[in-house]
């Protein structure tokens, strides 16, 4: 292990945006979470390559798949999680994230933080000495895209050419994870949305946003993919634009029978990071259907989330399966 708790270490890596990851990086941390369900599957519940370790985290925002995947992976991976409310720590209270930082690294062995704000968990890096995770900022979900990837992987056995309509909110932290790895892994990424929620090269970076396919049309953007994925089209934090987004999302970019007929082919399959809300970005029909992987989709959470852990604070462990 290459972690080190309480001062500055030069080979600490942190996992906020898979901006920051190579391909083969990527594809290695795919190929991890497949080992691992694979070793899961055969009885080996506990892999005890983190043994001794804690791990924080932190939640601003609510979650279900999140913090009962990583918190499943880390005591299977023989590590003790420690969650913390941001209404827990002194954060509520005004305390600097850099502070709660320096602090927090010098108990915990890796920080992992669900935030409002990316820029509170690039700040929270900037000052712990251990690895910081993202579990969802309002920027990137990079642990979901690798459930993602990682299902689509088991379903279509390939990710290279395997073409990807995104419906809904092109600004949406789930795409912006989505559309990166998929740019890196050679997958081919369109999404369709209204004007101006289109997708922000800002976020994505210029080289992935020139190479992701962006279309008004859904029905238009859904012909002959193997993949339609949606997100909710009112995220945390955005309640107040409920009305505004409702009305200019409703009913064209709903994932509905009707727009699936124009894939114009059998195989796809329909994704879904869940929570869902039946009946707005998707219907009921649609998340119940055979083409739907969703819940394969949330348990491959539990995998890649071990499989990030695992590159983070024991890169070496293959060596002792």
């Amino acid at each position: 292990m290459y972690y080190c708790r309480g001062r500055l270490n030069v080979h600490k890596r942190d996992f906020l945006t898979l901006r920051d990851y190579t391909p083969e990086e990527i594809r290695l941390l795919i190929d991890d979470a497949i080992l691992l369900k694979r070793l899961r599957q055969h009885g080996k519940t506990v892999l005890p390559y983190l043994t001794g370790l804690n791990i924080a985290m932190i939640f601003e925002k609510p979650s279900t798949r999140t913090r009962a995947s990583f918190t499943v992976a880390i005591e299977e991976l023989g590590a003790f999680p420690i969650s913390y409310s941001a209404q827990e720590l002194q954060l509520s209270r005004g305390e600097p994230v850099k502070d709660l930082g320096r602090v927090l690294s010098r108990y915990h062995h890796a920080l992992a933080a669900r935030v409002f704000r990316h820029s509170d968990l690039v700040e929270l890096a900037k000052f712990s000495s251990v690895p910081v995770i993202n579990l969802l900022s309002d920027q990137y979900h990079p642990l979901q895209a690798l459930a993602d990837y990682m299902t689509i992987m088991e379903k279509k056995g390939r990710i290279e050419g395997v073409k990807i309509a995104f419906v809904g909110d092109g600004r949406d932290n789930v795409f912006n994870s989505l559309a990166i790895a998929g740019v890196k892994l050679g997958a081919k990424v369109r999404v369709a949305a209204p004007r101006q929620y289109g997708p922000d090269p800002g976020v994505l970076g210029e080289e992935i946003y020139r190479r992701i396919e962006v279309y008004e049309d859904p029905f238009e953007a859904v012909r002959d993919v193997d993949v339609i994925y949606t997100d909710v089209f009112v995220s945390m934090g955005q309640e107040k634009e409920r009305e505004e987004r409702i009305k200019t999302f409703l009913p064209r970019y709903q994932v509905n029978a009707e727009l699936l007929k124009r894939v114009g082919r059998d195989d796809y399959i329909v994704m879904h990071c869940l929570p869902a809300h039946r009946g707005e970005e998707i219907t009921d029909d649609v998340i119940e259907s055979p083409q739907s992987v969703v819940f394969d989709e949330a348990e491959n959470r539990l995998h890649t989330s071990k499989a990030v852990l695992l590159y983070l604070l024991n890169p070496h462990w293959r060596q002792r399966i």
